[in-house]
């Protein structure tokens, strides 16, 4: 199904108050209940990978209307049976659609040299986690596509209370570093902040219409719609030795 996503570029000094704003509108995300954490929060780490020409990182930054990113992602601390996902992301000019396969952390490696997802993903009963893995998997083999650049940040996750389908995350720290391996989606050292005074949120729904206490929201704290890349500018941030501050 295809979904709306819109991002915003907010000072941390808004954090508080946004908070406060969407509260009688939403629940916390049920994910982020398994943690010592007072809010509904996780970590997310996701390795990004490419072509030998960064085509996913000039698509976005040529701003072609019909793109996809491939991404591999796991969540919170190091544990060898969490979930993690092969996920391509489409953009489809402003609405977004996945493709997902869930395998587990200890299983990547030997996935992606062997590429046997009847042996390493995870099925259910439709059948589609096999065939997304499919549709990853060519588009591995096709395009060559390796790790480029890995990205780490905290999520702070809520779904709105008169419709599931809406979703509010605060995305804040977020961080990155190039040519990760595999192993390396843990790694707490050496990632360079994107944006050291922001965070990122994000609003989600299905609808063709923003909910009206979203859209109020947005107007109050005149927020801004921005095409953020968490992927094309952490690669930026390493290369280019700039920092994006507002």
């Amino acid at each position: 199904m295809l979904r709306y996503e819109r991002k915003y570029l907010v000072p941390y000094r808004l954090l508080e108050s946004l908070r406060k704003r969407i509260l009688p509108f939403v629940r916390p995300d049920t994910y982020a209940d398994n943690n010592d954490c007072v809010l509904p929060q996780y970590t997310v780490r996701s390795i990004y990978l490419d072509t030998t020409h960064m085509d996913c990182h000039e698509e976005k930054t040529e701003g072609v209307e019909l793109r996809k990113k491939f991404r591999i992602r796991s969540y919170n601390n190091y544990n060898p049976d969490g979930d993690t996902v092969l996920e391509i992301k489409k953009k489809i000019e402003n609405r977004i659609k996945k493709h997902r396969a869930f395998t587990s952390f200890k299983h990547v490696i030997p996935l992606m040299e062997t590429a046997d997802i009847h042996k390493y993903i995870r099925q259910d009963e439709s059948g589609s986690d096999l065939e997304d893995a499919h549709r990853f998997f060519f588009h591995v083999k096709k395009r060559n596509l390796k790790p480029k650049v890995l990205i780490v940040y905290e999520r702070e996750a809520y779904h709105g209370l008169m419709d599931e389908g809406v979703r509010i995350t605060f995305d804040k720290n977020i961080r990155s570093s190039l040519q990760p391996e595999w192993n390396d989606m843990f790694n707490q050292k050496g990632l360079k902040h994107l944006f050291p005074s922001h965070f990122i949120l994000e609003i989600k729904y299905f609808t063709d219409r923003m909910p009206l206490w979203a859209k109020s929201m947005v107007q109050e704290f005149h927020l801004r719609n921005d095409a953020l890349s968490k992927y094309t500018i952490g690669y930026d941030v390493n290369t280019r030795h700039h920092f994006f501050t507002y």
